[in-house]
């Protein structure tokens, strides 16, 4: 059984819940060096100490965004804290009209001390009207150590219970959390401790069964934790046995309605280089996650080179990321190269029985052949309604955030939107675009009356402070 504390958001109930979690997660946390903050190569993100400047800083208050036009997307608007460093976001919509951002704050959160908050921690920010207006961000749990790599979903079948996830404790332990009150409360327990370095987990919930998809860097393979009670307890097992990989990195999932569980991912054949191929998986369990089947939907080139932007050779590699409707049609997106260091073009593809058989991939961008492709999110709602979401270089240096949609399976797309607009005041935004994304994923929700919404970062290079954005549209 998983370790729960019950949390509140409120001023005073910080305070009070504050060192008792802390005094839970020590002793959770596992001896060992601490490992980097994302473990693909790419180096360091800052130091992992917090900034007392930015934890004096002021809260920032609630927001507004631009208003949704008619048709199309609304000019971005910047979510989160206004100081600090903000990075790799995740969305989630209910079907009350809530939206619900979870992202990891680093440098420190602002009016929260350094014993409480460390850097990064998660932080929630919450709108009540489709995105119109945000409230203030607040950490959704005291972290005592780092939190990173966030996730956060609605179940399908009740519209309204919450489930987040991350990395806790160096990395070494997958937390848990659960709201039944549109996250004003959390459950937050621990899902599986590993006692060694895990990187990138993945969250999919419906109806009684969560799981949790994550790489297990020493075990050189992706794991699930699955749950069939609602979270309250877990057991875990390896999804690629017989498959002889370096290190494996997981980019989507998605539970059908039948209630088939599927996990696309990437392996590498070398640990640590930008060299060799890159293989493009989507893993199937049909019996609860206890066995898995696996399909082979594509396999890239090396990933081109990310050294002038201070990343490593993993960040600009291929990955893949998946869905379901409400029909249970799987598409799946993702990006490769046709060489060793080669662009990477964006592919789409879909299969209408569960996986067993694939529609031949199909190029979704309209940008020019030597454009480089990187992470690719998807999302379904409705019979046969798929949206999609990238970045690319079409600009040449700089990059832009795009988005299609559509109403036939994918069988013909809607023109593309550049959701990435120009705001003035920071370094990293031209008219032309941003000058790198800031985190190697994004998301993609639909709310309850079918908008779009879409949230990123964006940043100046990899260990540039730099900030979240969002955009609404249909």
């Amino acid at each position: 059984m998983p370790r729960q504390l019950h949390l509140s958001r409120s001023p005073l109930a910080w305070l009070l819940l504050s060192a008792a979690l802390l005094v839970a997660l020590a002793r959770l946390a596992p001896g060992g060096a601490a490992l980097d903050d994302d473990d693909e190569g790419r180096g360091k993100r800052g130091s992992g100490r917090v900034d007392p400047s930015v934890a004096a800083a002021p809260a920032t208050r609630a927001v507004s965004s631009a208003p949704l036009p008619a048709a199309g997307f609304a000019p971005q608007t910047r979510l989160g804290y206004s100081s600090g460093d903000q990075w790799e976001p995740a969305i989630a919509a209910d079907r009350s009209g809530r939206v619900y951002v979870l992202y990891p704050q680093y440098q420190g959160v602002p009016g929260c001390p350094a014993a409480t908050c460390a850097s990064p921690t998660m932080i929630l920010q919450i709108s009540g009207d489709r995105g119109s207006t945000w409230a203030a961000p607040t950490p959704l749990a005291p972290s005592g150590t780092s939190q990173v790599d966030a996730q956060i979903v609605v179940d399908p079948v009740d519209g309204r219970t919450i489930y987040a996830a991350w990395l806790q404790n160096d990395k070494s332990d997958i937390a848990f959390a659960k709201s039944t009150d549109f996250g004003a409360h959390w459950t937050v327990s621990i899902a599986d401790q590993i006692n060694t370095g895990t990187d990138k987990p993945l969250l999919v919930a419906r109806g009684d069964d969560v799981y949790i998809a994550y790489d297990h860097l020493t075990g050189r393979g992706v794991w699930v934790a699955a749950s069939h009670d609602r979270g309250a307890s877990f057991s875990s097992v390896k999804i690629d046995p017989g498959i002889n990989l370096g290190v494996s990195l997981a980019g989507g999932g998605t539970i059908d309605p039948a209630g088939n569980v599927y996990f696309s991912w990437v392996g590498y054949e070398r640990h640590g280089q930008a060299k060799g191929p890159v293989t493009e998986y989507v893993s199937k369990s049909g019996d609860g996650g206890a066995t898995w089947t696996h399909t082979v939907l594509d396999v890239s080139g090396a990933p081109v080179d990310c050294s002038a932007y201070l990343c490593g050779w993993g960040y600009l590699s291929a990955q893949i990321t998946i869905a379901s409707d409400s029909a249970g049609v799987l598409y799946a997106l993702w990006n490769a190269g046709a060489a060793d260091g080669a662009p990477h073009q964006l592919y789409f593809a879909r299969s209408a029985d569960a996986g067993a058989t694939w529609s031949a991939r199909a190029v979704v961008s309209r940008a020019p052949a030597e454009t480089n492709h990187a992470f690719p999110a998807i999302v379904a709602g409705g019979a046969s309604d798929v949206r999609i979401a990238w970045m690319d270089t079409r600009a040449g240096s700089l990059w832009n955030t795009f988005y299609r949609s559509s109403r036939d399976g994918g069988a013909t797309w809607s023109d593309e939107a550049d959701l990435s607009t120009y705001v003035a005041g920071y370094g990293y935004i031209q008219p032309g675009g941003f000058s790198f994304p800031f985190g190697d994923y994004f998301e993609l929700a639909i709310d309850d009356r079918g908008t779009t919404h879409a949230v990123w970062g964006e940043g100046l290079n990899w260990d540039s402070p730099g900030s979240i954005w969002y955009a609404r549209g249909r």
